[in-house]
C-alpha cells in the first residue's frame, strides 16, 4: 500500500527556509476546519477545537485506510488563520480578542462524506463539545509569501515584520495571516520549534 505524504506532492507550499522569504501561488485546498476566538493558551475552546479536529482526521484516515480502496495518507501539519476585528489586539497581546481558524489539509480524495461518517463515529465514541463546528471547505489563498521561523511563537515578531516588508516592497498585504506549525509542540524544545508563516498578497 502507498502511503500518501502531501508534504512532499506540495513541497513548494510545507518546505520553507528561514533565511529567505519566498513568493508562493497557493491552489484551492481542501481544508477540515473550526472557527472560535480566545487565548490559544488558556482557551477551553482552543482546546476543545484542537482536539475535535484531530480526532476527525485522524478517523477519517484510518477508515479510508481500512475501506476498499485502501488509501492510506500521512495526516498533515495543523494550520492556523489568525485575525482580529480591531488589529490592535496582537500589537498589545490582547489574545481574548484573537479569532482564530485551525485547520487541517485533506487529500482531495476525502469527500465530505467521508468527513461526515468520520463526525458521526467520532460522537459515538466521545463527547466532545466542538464536534458539530467542524466544516470541509475549500480554501483559496492565491498569491503569498512564506517564511520559516524557528523558535517559540512569542518570539515570531522579527520574522512577521521580515515578511511584511517583503510584501510591502512589492505589493500589498491581504487576507489573513497563517501559520503551518510543523513541530510537535508537546514533543519538542520551543527552541527548536518550526513555524511556516505565510501571509497573502495582492
Amino acid at each position: 500500500m502507498t502511503k500518501i505524504d502531501l508534504k512532499k506532492e506540495l513541497k513548494q507550499l510545507y518546505d520553507a527556509s528561514p533565511k529567505d522569504v519566498v513568493q508562493v501561488d497557493v491552489p484551492p485546498l481542501t481544508y477540515l476546519m473550526i472557527d472560535g476566538q480566545g487565548d490559544p493558551n488558556t482557551s477551553p475552546e482552543y482546546a476543545q477545537a484542537i482536539e475535535a479536529l484531530y480526532s476527525v482526521a485522524y478517523t477519517a484516515k484510518f477508515m479510508l485506510k481500512k475501506g476498499p480502496a485502501a488509501l492510506d495518507y500521512a495526516v498533515m501539519p495543523l494550520e492556523g488563520l489568525w485575525w482580529a476585528d480591531d488589529m490592535s489586539a496582537f500589537i498589545t497581546n490582547d489574545r481574548s480578542r484573537w479569532k482564530w481558524t485551525m485547520m487541517i489539509l485533506q487529500p482531495a480524495f476525502v469527500a465530505s462524506d467521508v468527513i461526515a461518517a468520520a463526525i458521526a463515529q467520532v460522537r459515538k465514541k466521545k463527547s466532545l463539545p466542538a464536534i458539530d463546528k467542524l466544516r470541509l471547505e475549500i480554501y483559496a489563498e492565491g498569491l503569498c509569501a512564506q517564511i520559516l521561523h524557528v523558535g517559540p511563537y512569542t518570539e515570531e515578531g522579527p520574522t512577521i515584520e521580515r515578511l511584511h516588508a517583503f510584501i510591502t516592497a512589492r505589493a500589498a498585504l491581504a487576507g489573513k495571516h497563517h501559520e503551518i506549525y510543523l513541530t510537535d509542540m508537546r514533543r519538542a524544545d520551543p527552541a527548536k520549534w518550526k513555524t511556516i508563516i505565510r501571509q497573502p498578497m495582492r
